[in-house]
């Protein structure tokens, strides 16, 4: 574990590459040349793997396809122009490898729109053919104009069951969604919370907009916090935003701060902390800081914004983000977040007051988040305000 002395600035962020701009009807891909052509076929089911299936982002193809012909093949220098028509048979996406060439699935992805891992998953499938031959080798180097050929078929639905449940919208349009997330709800099902999640919040409220995550109907978990953890979270509603979300969540590009009450006075008043994080030698159920080789290297960039009386607010920007990384580093450095059942011990002066208030939950806020957004390219950034039960605490603890 290492403390700086001052706070630092994180890295820089790295737009990632910049996706279609939009669709009407058609749906623009990257920088290719080619004859590029979607016609459709009745499927038979029994003849293909019973494995989870994808859609593409469908809108009105029919009445263009109507004016254009069935089978409507055309030519662009730049950007060829890909239509996937609707119902219930499978969409087939045909063209030819651009002059880049290179790997077969990142030309794919790039005529197609589709992501890699969806094409991967899909030549698993027996559903891309190469010059009329089934591919199954991601890896392939493909010569320029060779003729390809995708069936994608509709996204099955999700598992989870759709509940009308309310949430807080703080940004939405078509490939994903910002929700500021209140104290108590958990993100995603699993055991013990089988339903009354964010997922089944939001399967009501996207009911028709989801495209197919990996080939299922589904809302994209990039990123979780916390079930007693409140603020920003931003989830993909279509493949292309979900593969554009994950890369900037893994090259930690994506700007987040979280506002804390810790017990205390951190000394210096502002610092980073360094420290693998993994699972706990001794409970299982909960993260550590271990040592090196072991877990997930992890850095928290603190500073304090307010003193309380025997508590600190303080700000929290995360250069990673793993499991529990602001409970466990800020405990690590002997000023674990206030109500943390886990982690920490609230300090017997400020007991009272939390018992008072009925205050039962880390003290932690996911306050600010920023990312570019994965397929206009645009920077994006919001903001949420602390909840009402984390302003009552740190009034009670200015008096």
């Amino acid at each position: 574990m290492k403390i700086a002395q001052y706070l630092r600035t994180t890295a820089p962020r790295r737009a990632v590459r910049s996706q279609q701009r939009g669709r009407v009807d058609l749906e623009m891909a990257r920088a290719l040349r080619g004859d590029v052509g979607c016609r459709n076929r009745t499927v038979d089911a029994a003849a293909l793997p019973q494995q989870q299936p994808a859609a593409l982002f469908r809108m009105a193809a029919r009445g263009f396809l109507h004016q254009s012909g069935h089978n409507c093949p055309c030519h662009f220098d730049i950007h060829p122009q890909i239509v996937h028509t609707m119902g219930v048979m499978e969409n087939i996406i045909e063209g030819t490898i651009g002059e880049a060439g290179g790997r077969l699935d990142k030309a794919l992805a790039e005529a197609s729109g589709l992501s890699r891992e969806r094409i991967k998953a899909l030549m698993g499938e027996g559903r891309v053919t190469l010059a009329g031959k089934h591919a199954a080798q991601a890896s392939l180097k493909v010569e320029p104009g060779t003729p390809f050929a995708i069936a994608v078929p509709e996204a099955i639905p999700a598992e989870a069951a759709p509940q009308d449940i309310p949430l807080n919208v703080v940004f939405e349009d078509a490939y994903l969604i910002v929700v500021d997330k209140p104290a108590g709800l958990v993100v995603h099902p699993a055991a013990g919370n089988l339903d009354g999640t964010l997922v089944n919040a939001l399967l009501h409220h996207c009911r028709g907009q989801l495209s197919g995550i990996g080939g299922v109907a589904r809302p994209g978990i990039v990123h979780r916090i916390d079930k007693d953890t409140s603020g920003l979270l931003v989830v993909a509603k279509t493949d292309r935003a979900h593969e554009g979300l994950a890369v900037q969540f893994a090259d930690h590009s994506i700007e987040r701060a979280y506002r804390a009450v810790v017990a205390g006075k951190p000394i210096p008043v502002a610092g980073t902390v360094t420290g693998s994080i993994g699972r706990s030698n001794t409970n299982r159920k909960k993260m550590a800081l271990v040592e090196e080789g072991r877990g997930k290297h992890a850095v928290t960039h603190y500073r304090t914004i307010e003193t309380l009386k025997g508590a600190t607010l303080v700000e929290c920007r995360l250069e990673t983000g793993r499991t529990h990384q602001v409970r466990v580093h800020m405990s690590s450095i002997g000023h674990s977040l206030l109500g943390d059942p886990v982690y920490g011990r609230t300090p017997t002066a400020i007991r009272p007051v939390v018992q008072r208030l009925g205050f039962h939950r880390q003290a932690l806020h996911a306050a600010e988040l920023g990312f570019v957004h994965p397929v206009t390219g645009e920077t994006v950034r919001f903001s949420s305000p602390l909840p009402d039960d984390m302003r009552a605490l740190i009034d009670e603890l200015r008096q």
